[in-house]
């Protein structure tokens, strides 16, 4: 069966091996905004944080109103941490950085 493009493949850090197709668009608009607003290094932006201050940077028509944004950082989350992209600083609560 072949891969359509409107889809993207994603890993999960925490489930090494297994691999999820998700919508490309999403995916890609909500990876710019998380990767516009993690500063570089440790320790980072605290994730609720994160999550409020990428809601500028989304595109409105695919999160109205930042509908479904929580759902999708996650997912983007785990995957980008999965490829090496971003990493947790081991503090509490959950803070993310770029690497």
């Amino acid at each position: 069966m072949p891969k359509s493009d409107d889809k993207i493949e994603v890993e999960n850090i925490n489930h090494p091996g297994l691999t999820e197709r998700v919508d490309r668009a999403k995916y890609e608009a909500m990876k710019s905004a998380l990767l516009r607003t993690l500063p570089k290094g440790e320790p980072g932006m605290k994730a609720g944080e994160a999550r409020e201050a990428l809601l500028e940077h989304l595109d409105t028509e695919l999160f109205p109103g930042g509908a479904k944004s929580g759902w999708w950082l996650k997912c983007v989350q785990l995957d980008l941490e999965a490829k090496g992209v971003i990493a947790r600083a081991d503090i509490k609560p959950l803070h993310l950085y770029r690497l």
